[in-house]
């Protein structure tokens, strides 16, 4: 069931979102200006930080998954042991 709450996210999120796509025509004719006189540092650095944007996310699923597998099998072998001397006391 949608929240009136929930509506009002989704409305001020695809407003933003149109916003941030003006930006990204913006910073084209800036890098283009840029690169045709010969100024190649601006490019680079947009493309840095795209790179950083789009690497940033999987970086920390990767992580988390990481992180998840190497407890879970702490917790294994923990539960194994814990069994295998309840055997041996029964």
């Amino acid at each position: 069931m949608l929240r009136p709450r929930h509506i009002f996210i989704f409305l001020i999120s695809t407003l933003f979102a149109k916003v941030a796509e003006a930006q990204c025509a913006m910073c084209k004719t800036q890098i283009v200006n840029n690169v045709s006189s010969g100024d190649t540092n601006l490019a680079a650095g947009l493309n840095f930080g795209i790179l950083y944007l789009f690497v940033t996310p999987y970086l920390l699923i990767g992580i988390v998954a990481f992180l998840w597998f190497r407890y879970s099998k702490i917790n294994e072998r923990k539960i194994g042991i814990s069994r295998r001397l309840k055997g041996k006391m029964s």
